[in-house]
């Protein structure tokens, strides 16, 4: 395997060191093939909002499992999930199921650029929507940590139809469309960054996104990809109160099974093959594994009065412990938060885009993260990558997370 790994971030290019081999994952908690233990933070990237191996998903997809992996037909657990993810998303009036956020991207991309007739896309500097060919620019996520923004063997007759804009100014938006009046087939953003690092909007920018799509007629698509069901019952289009055109969403809607979809207006997503003239086709897309894993995910979530009120407080703990801890040792940190997503960037100054994320000391990053993975706290191995807070974690945990990154800041601080 190239690097030793099945994705990049996982060979800890950044932070230094040989990753450990991860044997089991159990609530909270991981253990690799030598036997240490890990207060997990990453989450496999997200989807495990409710913990490692949590009961009713295991159990869920070993029945589905007893049944037959994958049948490349239909099944009823496609119907049952999508009308959970739909009642979600009410924007959104037909699904597709896909089997990773990447296929969910460009699915929705070909889908904006057929309705529109439109070739060009806006998106913004480290947002990371994939490795389609098309968002390899000024990417985010692995291609951002190891330091290549962009990759080998992506045409340039493909991204020069890719405007880069930075996050949080419209401006520069307005700017391109300005310049590219009629060409313009969709604008994609994170609503809440998470592969720079988490990093917010601001106060009105994705209202100011909404208006300026509208006027120059470009499809608006909302990756929820990390953020769909994990910053709220309704992900970040709810929280944010946003009115996307098409919306891609992962994750958590397969419990910790390859899985993704797009979604959006019936006019659009009814131009999807069998109906109509876009095609996207994938022999093991809405598989029964993995639609019982999100089924069981969602059911889960709904069945807990409180859920994502309990799963804010637990990490506005722990952003409330990492913040002390910091300042005890004397350490600057600027630490962004939204909901169960955050990161701690090595810097006294704000991260609100690319630029403001990348003069970040990424050095002071990779001693820290060494420290505490050898005091039994998994981070992501990246300063350009959201640490999740799960269900799963109880107070406890969070005491003893804050207690060995203490440790680790008082390191940096001798």
């Amino acid at each position: 395997m190239p690097g030793g790994v099945s994705s990049p971030v996982r060979a800890f290019g950044s932070v230094g060191g040989n990753p450990p081999f991860i044997s089991r994952g159990a609530g909270s908690r991981l253990w690799d093939v030598d036997g240490r233990q890990y207060i997990d933070l990453v989450g496999s990237w997200g989807p495990l909002i409710l913990g490692h191996a949590h009961p009713a998903v295991v159990a869920a997809a070993r029945a589905a499992l007893d049944g037959g992996a994958s049948f490349g037909a239909p099944t009823e657990r496609e119907v049952r999930l999508a009308e959970l993810v739909l009642e979600r998303y009410p924007s959104c009036q037909r699904l597709r199921f896909v089997n990773s956020g990447t296929e969910a991207t460009m699915s929705a991309l070909r889908v904006a650029r057929a309705a529109t007739g439109r070739d060009k896309l806006i998106k913004m500097a480290g947002n990371y929507h994939g490795h389609a060919d098309s968002f390899l620019v000024a990417a985010g996520s692995g291609a951002l940590t190891t330091g290549v923004p962009a990759s080998a063997g992506v045409p340039a007759q493909v991204v020069e139809h890719t405007l880069i804009a930075p996050f949080n100014d419209l401006s520069a938006v307005e700017a391109l469309l300005d310049a590219h009046l009629g060409e313009v087939a969709a604008l994609i953003v994170e609503p809440v960054v998470g592969n720079m690092g988490v990093v917010l909007p601001e106060p009105g920018y994705h209202q100011g996104l909404r208006d300026l799509t509208r006027r120059h007629g470009v499809l608006l698509l909302v990756d929820e990809v990390m953020t769909g069901f994990r910053l709220a019952r309704g992900g970040a289009v709810e929280l944010l109160g946003l009115e996307p055109d098409l919306v891609t969403l992962g994750k958590v809607i397969g419990g910790g099974m390859p899985v993704g979809a797009y979604g959006g207006r019936g006019d659009l997503m009814d131009r999807v093959s069998p109906l109509g003239d876009v095609y996207q086709a994938g022999t093991l897309s809405g598989n029964p594994v993995a639609m019982a894993a999100g089924i069981a995910t969602l059911e889960t979530i709904d069945a807990q009065p409180g859920f994502y009120l309990a799963l804010e407080e637990r990490s506005a703990a722990l952003e409330l412990g990492l913040r002390e801890a910091a300042a005890r040792a004397g350490v600057a940190v600027t630490i962004n938060r939204a909901g169960s997503m955050l990161s701690v960037f090595f810097t006294e100054w704000p991260v609100t885009d690319l630029v403001s994320a990348q003069r970040t000391h990424t050095q002071q990053f990779a001693v820290w993260f060494s420290q505490l993975l050898a005091n039994g706290v998994y981070w992501p191995p990246s300063p350009f990558e959201a640490a999740f807070v799960s269900a799963a974690h109880t107070a406890e945990d969070v005491d003893q997370v804050s207690e060995v990154a203490a440790k680790a800041f008082r390191y940096l601080g001798t």
